[in-house]
């Protein structure tokens, strides 16, 4: 029950596409995230994810379409819908995610930056 610095929090993360967890509530996980160039194509089949832009600018790529996600922005992927993150080339981005504990990183893919793991910090 203290307050939490999100900016200080990205201190401790040193590796692009890991996030780590900072809060839970409930059964949802809030999450900080370092990413830069393109993520892998997936989708959660029961779960929402929001993607809060704190640095940078995101881009969140559907099979249809490219929404731009500029900081102080957020957007909300709905379950079941494929998706690819991707930020400008060489940019780094910043982002809080807010997400159930249940999510998969990276769905049901398994790709080499699948992550099982969230640490907390």
């Amino acid at each position: 029950m203290k307050p939490i610095n999100i900016l200080e929090k990205f201190s401790y993360l040193n590796s692009y596409w890991h996030p780590h967890q900072v809060a839970r509530v409930d059964n949802m996980q809030v999450l900080l995230a370092r990413i830069k160039g393109e993520f892998v194509w997936h989708k959660h089949e029961k779960e929402d994810e929001l993607f809060q832009v704190i640095k940078g600018t995101l881009y969140m790529q559907y099979r249809d379409r490219t929404e731009v996600v500029q900081e102080g922005e957020f957007i909300v992927v709905p379950k079941g819908v494929e998706h690819c993150p991707a930020t400008a080339e060489g940019e780094e981005v910043l982002l809080l995610l807010f997400e159930r504990k249940s999510t998969s990183h990276t769905g049901d893919i398994k790709h080499e930056l699948t992550k099982t793991e969230y640490p907390k910090i």
